[in-house]
């Protein structure tokens, strides 16, 4: 498989047992930004983030609410409290304490998930368009062949985050 260019990072998505303590952990200990949140997401809402939600998690896991952080160069770093966690240390499972996946930025997500399926992995959620209102943006989910989560994003974890009017609610 032929590499052009490195793929850089956009964010990583850690599940905790609770949200306002990481919050307070992660701006305080790391000094990271707080861009936004916590937001609320429900399985029974019909929104742009529940509908996501339903295609990355299935069905059963009721609501969460997370919150966006960045490092100061621009890393963005999703806190997740699960309502059905019961976890108080990792457990490796995006429903559960711990990292659930991590995002990476190419300009055409549907190639690098042609790359990540002839790596060995195997595509979780086609291509889709986050905000057909707002903003052109396409993300998409994919497993390495261990069966790691990556998400991946065709645009910066900043202007995913944040609208016209300021951080997305």
């Amino acid at each position: 498989m032929k590499k052009t260019y490195p793929i850089n990072f956009s964010h990583i998505g850690l599940t905790v047992p609770d949200l306002e303590k990481a919050i307070q952990f992660y701006t305080q200990v790391m000094g990271w930004y707080h861009i936004s949140g916590p937001i609320k997401v429900s399985e029974e809402k019909e929104n742009n983030l529940s509908r996501i939600s339903k295609l990355v998690y299935g069905k059963g896991w009721k609501s969460f609410s997370f919150a966006h952080l960045s490092s100061a160069d621009g890393m963005g770093f999703e806190v997740f409290e699960f309502e059905l966690n019961k976890e108080s240390t990792s457990t490796d499972n995006p429903f559960k304490t711990g990292i659930s996946h991590f995002c990476v930025q190419h300009p055409e997500p549907a190639k690098l998930l042609e790359q990540i399926v002839g790596g060995g992995g195997k595509i979780t959620m086609s291509p889709q368009v986050m905000y057909p209102d707002e903003k052109p943006y396409i993300m998409a989910f994919a497993e390495d062949p261990f069966g790691n989560s990556i998400e991946i994003y065709s645009h910066s974890y900043e202007l995913h985050n944040i609208g016209p009017n300021g951080p997305v609610q």
